[in-house]
């Protein structure tokens, strides 16, 4: 069994700038073999993907982060990150990684951000 633990949320104002981290642990082996994403969900909105990287270095991103997002990797560490700046009120939810696509036995307790003033 695989546990993803996300950290780095918080409370910032609109313009600023976070970085989350997701550190995977348990029965996971060649962590660089997964594709990754992260993962958000607002009040009262289905979960959404924010972004993905794929094994072969490609990421995806939803439109609404475009510019603003950057997610990374440390394979030796087994860790995903969320670079995320510019942040909007909008971008208020509570974010989650998982694998990409998700496996639905994966999902952690996620980590909180909220955008404002």
């Amino acid at each position: 069994q695989v546990q993803l633990v996300e950290s780095g949320g918080g409370l910032v104002q609109p313009g600023g700038s976070l970085r989350l981290s997701c550190a995977a642990s348990g029965t996971i082996f060649g962590f660089g073999r997964y594709s990754m994403g992260w993962y958000r969900q607002a009040p009262g909105k289905q979960r959404e993907l924010v972004a993905a990287l794929t094994i072969a270095g490609s990421t995806n991103y939803a439109d609404s982060v475009k510019g603003r997002f950057t997610i990374s990797r440390d394979n030796a560490n087994n860790t995903v990150y969320l670079q995320m700046s510019s942040l909007k009120p909008e971008d208020t939810a509570v974010y989650y990684c998982n694998f990409y696509p998700v496996r639905q036995t994966s999902w952690g307790q996620g980590t909180q951000v909220t955008v404002s003033s």
